[in-house]
């Protein structure tokens, strides 16, 4: 996650929605050559039109979550009504409170009595929240923290949140690490004032080559991003086994990874490959992550489909998903269609957000299109519409067992481990906790509000097939025996031990 100083930022920053990176197509310190190798396709020996996907050979895009980046000093001046005297006292309160030389990156250890003259110290109260404290219970004491701050309580939840800081760190239990990053969310929930959040994250912007190792890391260490997109590949798949031209709308390609090995098993097709066009739509910010423009992977997946002699053509599209038209999608007669929605669909406004509801329109304009399939991968959490403490409960809920998963797989001196976590994660749960209105645009829904949006607007259920359930099962053998695979309801489900955390889903 990265901060910005307000004296030195002479540019105004906004949250930037997810990005999806590809390890084998990330325009890095790694050349192209290492990065786009491929193995040309053997024939097939069988006269199935299926289509075989080994999960070691998977390598999709990573799942990236937004840096955390602040408003310029224009900008927070003018949320202030031009008063920068008062910001500037501001800012030195809520620095006092935190301590502005600890690095983020070290343990809290700030022992301080601020708050507490504000507190009647013989309460019943506070001798309860003392002894959440004595206990250790931080699990308690955030969810107490949480409920004074959806109650406007502030003066109770300054004092819980000085209280609890020496029970977190970013380098302890999975808790305790998740617990830091939530408790500076409720301060950034506490310090906002319109479009202005508290310079609460104090990470040091990486390097694009630092960045990518995080990512990979977190990629090879969890199962949840080859799940989701090794799913979505599969159903396309079997949807179009039988055509010979085949039109692919993803809805945000980012670095394109995710169709690396379908254009290899399209290739290794019995009677040859289809044709295959690719129109990659992709907002303008996911460039950062990418080092150019979207002609960056439409020439990659080109040598990948003149190397597997996969006819193909690639569309590059820079739009922001609300904004997307019909005349924009240059649908063709005679192709199948196919459109993916991979961990995208939970950055569109809603009905709750704008009253044009994008959301729902989105889908729509794709159920007029007619595709033969629509692929559904998103978090399953239930953070969109959720009052805020309900909100927070649920983000507490999920990420406790997303921490736990990491920390079964990253040693507790690993290296890279904190970055890992504070550059893919803390600034969606910061995001969750403390944006609301258009800045929020981290807004997860469960799959049965996904199910409702997708059959209000036309869809029926497309069944999964049994091949990539059977391996999706294989890949997670390599992975800690606390995660779950689970078929229900149409869709698959992975999580960690009783937490659903993402779901799988197709529609036509």
């Amino acid at each position: 996650m990265q901060t910005s100083d307000l004296s030195d930022s002479n540019q105004t920053h906004y949250w930037r929605p997810t990005q999806r990176m590809d390890p084998n197509l990330y325009a890095g310190d790694v050349s192209q050559e290492s990065l786009f190798s491929v193995q040309t396709p053997e024939p097939a020996h069988n006269s199935s039109s299926s289509v075989s996907f080994s999960p070691d050979r998977f390598q999709p895009d990573l799942h990236h979550s937004p840096d955390y980046t602040y408003p310029s000093m224009l900008e927070t001046d003018q949320a202030f009504g031009g008063n920068v005297d008062e910001l500037h006292v501001r800012l030195s309160e809520i620095e006092a409170m935190l301590g502005t030389d600890q690095d983020y990156a070290e343990s809290f250890d700030v022992s301080s009595n601020w708050g507490r003259n504000d507190v009647n110290l013989n309460s019943e109260e506070y001798r309860i929240m003392e002894d959440i404290v004595a206990r250790g219970d931080l699990k308690q004491g955030l969810l107490v923290c949480a409920k004074a701050v959806a109650e406007n309580n502030t003066v109770k939840a300054d004092l819980l949140i000085s209280m609890l800081r020496p029970l977190v760190s970013v380098s302890g239990e999975p808790i305790q690490r998740l617990g830091a990053y939530m408790l500076e969310g409720l301060v950034a929930r506490l310090s906002s004032s319109g479009s202005f959040i508290y310079k609460g994250l104090k990470c040091k912007e990486p390097t694009g080559g630092e960045l990518f190792s995080y990512m990979l890391l977190l990629y090879e260490a969890c199962p949840y991003f080859k799940f989701g997109y090794l799913s979505a590949n599969g159903a396309i798949a079997e949807a179009t086994k039988n055509e010979d031209r085949i039109h692919i709308i993803d809805f945000q390609i980012a670095q394109g990874g995710q169709w690396v090995t379908l254009i290899q098993a399209l290739a290794a097709r019995p009677g040859g490959p289809p044709s295959l066009r690719i129109t990659a739509i992709d907002d303008a910010r996911n460039a950062f992550a990418r080092g150019g423009g979207l002609n960056i992977v439409g020439q990659r997946l080109k040598k990948l489909a003149e190397a597997c002699k996969v006819p193909f053509e690639f569309n590059g599209l820079v739009v922001s998903g609300s904004d997307i038209r019909t005349e924009h999608l240059q649908v063709q007669p005679g192709e199948a269609l196919a459109v993916n929605c991979a961990f995208v669909l939970h950055h569109m406004p809603d009905e709750s957000v704008d009253p044009q509801n994008h959301r729902d329109r989105l889908l729509r304009l794709i159920k007029s299109l007619s595709p033969k399939v629509v692929t559904l991968v998103e978090q399953e959490a239930n953070v969109n519409t959720a009052k805020f403490f309900h909100r927070f409960q649920e983000a507490l809920s999920y990420y406790s067992a997303m921490f736990d998963s990491i920390d079964a797989t990253l040693p507790r001196d690993h290296k890279d481990r904190i970055s890992v976590e504070q550059h893919c994660l803390a600034g969606e749960i910061v995001n969750i906790l403390a944006c609301e209105g258009v800045e929020r645009e981290e807004r997860h829904e469960v799959l049965a509000k996904w199910k409702s949006r997708f059959t209000m607007a036309g869809f029926s259920p497309y069944p999964l097939s049994s091949y990539v359930n059977a391996t999706i099962k294989s890949l997670l053998e390599n992975y800690c025996d606390k995660y779950r695979l689970e078929e229900r309801d149409g869709a698959l489900f992975l999580g960690w031990m009783n937490r659903d955390l993402v779901s799988s889903c197709a529609w036509r």
